[in-house]
């Protein structure tokens, strides 16, 4: 008789949350073009706009754009543009925002983009001030 081999998944338990990654209060001012407010669990405060949101996007078009740019500068630092010849670049607003899952959000930007789920955790991640960067961000130095 020959014997059976059962292959048993085990399900892997989510990571837990960081209880500061966690939004209150979350204020998507589309109409207004201010940004994005978050007020997060451990009662700190956050704002983005909506340029600095773009240029963080964390879809996987945007993270290897970025790959790329960063080793295109560090392979010839002297083609870095010159502020002497800026482009312009109209300032990037946000068309529209849905709520995605009780996780995340997206934006639908102004220049078209689209694709870029922004999770409770990476915006707590990526938060402009100076006491996110130290807590949740490794500097380099």
């Amino acid at each position: 008789m020959a014997s059976r081999a059962t292959i048993v998944n085990k399900a892997q338990m989510p990571t837990p949350i960081d209880p500061r990654k966690k939004p209150l209060t979350i204020k998507i001012h589309v109409s207004t073009a201010t940004g994005v407010d978050i007020t997060w669990a451990d009662n700190h405060s956050s704002h983005y706009d909506f340029p600095y949101l773009r240029e963080e996007c964390p879809c996987a078009t945007c993270n290897e754009k970025r790959d790329q740019e960063h080793q295109h500068s560090a392979k010839s630092p002297a083609l870095i543009s010159s502020p002497a010849l800026p482009m312009y670049k109209p300032k990037v607003r946000a068309q529209s925002a849905t709520q995605v899952g009780n996780y995340a959000v997206q934006i639908n930007f102004s220049d078209g983009h689209n694709t870029g789920i922004f999770s409770y955790d990476h915006l707590r991640t990526i938060c402009p001030c100076a006491e996110c960067a130290s807590a949740f961000r490794a500097t380099v130095g």
